[in-house]
């Protein structure tokens, strides 16, 4: 049998894994069809004369780019691990590739590569030994009973986490409302995540997820199972739990005792104090079909985000029918803004302006009261007259701009007198900014909340310094002074 052109084109185009050819300045010549299918190009047209660079494949091109210059200097290599992007997702791959030569000479490249995600991602999955649920456990259930017949258990869990993927819990709560058996849906949200994946690292956040995971999984039981919805995010579907009373039950005890939420995780050297915002809703008395109960679910997390977070929120038809899902998803610092400078502008001296920003402090932050220190130290409250502490060691306790004190346990051996001022007025945590410019201090605002453990955002930080140092300015501009 000779090789002809159409014979290679044949067995080329046969091939399972992904061959492609290039030219000695890295360039793609060819590529067979599995290749094609990956990537989902209908012709090799979009890519001949292109580098992987020029194509954008890869997250860091220059191991690649080593590796086939290597290979046009007469090396080969043999299934070699990396990463590429394909229709927005990283996958991981292991490649192979050799010179090509004519007449002596190397004028090209050679090579394959192979998809492994799904088989890297089971094998992670035994190493970490984070395996929460068992074929045993799951087929307790008519919907994962009649999938395990044709699918691995292993295929079903979150590859991090160990718990239900994605597909499988949604699948689960789609199953239980065709067959009409009542449940409670609920979407946990980490707060903060972004910022311990930033100043901790992924691992951090690998960890964090995986150990709230394995927690919130244990605090379910039998009565359900939770899934992992994406990125920081987590189901829980519990068929015991129905009625509001229940619910609130269970919630608190999510929140308290059994140290789901609110609760420290230790990660190397670091003790990180995790917590979560849950919006839950309930089949079929909130909801007869999935779209319109996962929309309750993710209306009330946002007014959880939108209450200072680090709470939990259930559906509740005559208190949430009418939430604006896009004033919630949408309201931002801008907006705030614009709106406080038109507000403070309308007023006159120091208190009248103070309380022209509370009406949208108290929307925003969910707040009853906000306070005011003075130069002698004196606090007073905004909506009160009464109220009037000494807390003339607040200077102790804020060395910057900003304080955020989630829990007054903080400040109580620095700021004696400011920590028993507040848990006089039952707060539990505080968020404190300085009125002053430059070096020159006026006072101080402080925002205050009955809950403990509330985590400060970096909006509601961005709102409260606009309103110090609006203060300051009038101050300064017209010769004003804040009261003592």
């Amino acid at each position: 049998m000779v090789m002809t052109e159409s014979l290679f084109d044949n067995i080329i185009n046969t091939a399972q894994d992904c061959v492609f050819w290039k030219d000695k300045n890295r360039r793609f010549v060819g590529v067979n069809q599995a290749f094609l299918d990956f990537y989902g190009f209908d012709s090799a047209d979009v890519l001949i004369g292109k580098t992987d660079e020029d194509m954008g494949w890869h997250s860091d091109p220059e191991p690649f780019k080593q590796d086939e210059e290597r290979v046009l200097s007469g090396h080969s290599t043999y299934k070699v691990a990396g990463k590429c992007f394909i229709r927005g997702e990283e996958r991981d791959i292991i490649a192979s590739k050799r010179p090509i030569y004519e007449n002596g000479e190397i004028v090209g490249l050679v090579g394959s590569f192979m998809d492994v995600t799904d088989v890297t991602k089971r094998q992670g999955l035994h190493e970490r030994e984070q395996i929460m649920y068992t074929t045993e456990q799951l087929r307790r259930y008519s919907y994962f009973d009649r999938i395990l017949d044709e699918c691995p258990i292993d295929e079903m869990l979150d590859p991090l986490t160990g718990i239900i993927s994605r597909k499988y819990a949604i699948g689960f709560a789609r199953y239980l409302i065709t067959e009409e058996i009542p449940f409670t849906f609920a979407i946990v949200d980490l707060d903060n995540f972004k910022y311990i994946n930033d100043n901790y690292g992924h691992h951090a956040g690998d960890v964090v997820l995986s150990e709230v995971s394995r927690k919130l999984a244990e605090y379910v039981g039998d009565d359900g199972i939770t899934g992992r919805f994406g990125g920081d995010e987590l189901l829980l579907i519990d068929l015991k739990i129905i009625e509001p009373d229940d619910k609130k039950e269970c919630l608190e005890k999510l929140y308290g005792d059994s140290e789901v939420l609110r609760t420290h995780i230790a990660v190397d050297e670091h003790n990180l104090f995790v917590t979560g915002t849950v919006g839950c809703a309930s089949f079929p008395s909130d909801a007869v079909t999935y779209e319109d109960l996962f929309s309750r679910i993710d209306k009330t997390l946002y007014h959880g985000k939108s209450r200072g977070r680090n709470c939990f929120v259930i559906y509740d038809e005559a208190t949430h029918k009418d939430l604006d899902m896009k004033k919630l998803v949408k309201q931002g610092v801008y907006t705030n803004m614009n709106s406080l400078m038109v507000q403070l502008g309308l007023e006159t001296g120091f208190e009248n302006k103070l309380r022209s920003a509370m009406s949208l402090v108290q929307e925003q932050f969910h707040i009853a009261d906000m306070y005011y220190v003075g130069r002698t130290g004196r606090m007073h409250s905004v909506i009160d007259s009464n109220i009037d502490e000494d807390v003339r060691d607040v200077d102790g306790v804020i060395d910057d701009e900003i304080l955020k004190v989630s829990n007054l346990e903080e400040i109580s051996d620095t700021s004696p007198k400011l920590y028993n001022a507040l848990r006089k007025h039952n707060i539990g945590s505080a968020l404190i900014i300085r009125i002053g410019l430059n070096m020159q201090t006026d006072g101080y605002l402080v925002c205050a909340d009955q809950r403990n453990s509330r985590l400060w955002q970096e909006d509601e930080c961005g709102i409260l310094y606009f309103i110090a140092k609006s203060l300051a300015a009038h101050i300064r501009l017209n010769k004003d002074s804040m009261p003592e």
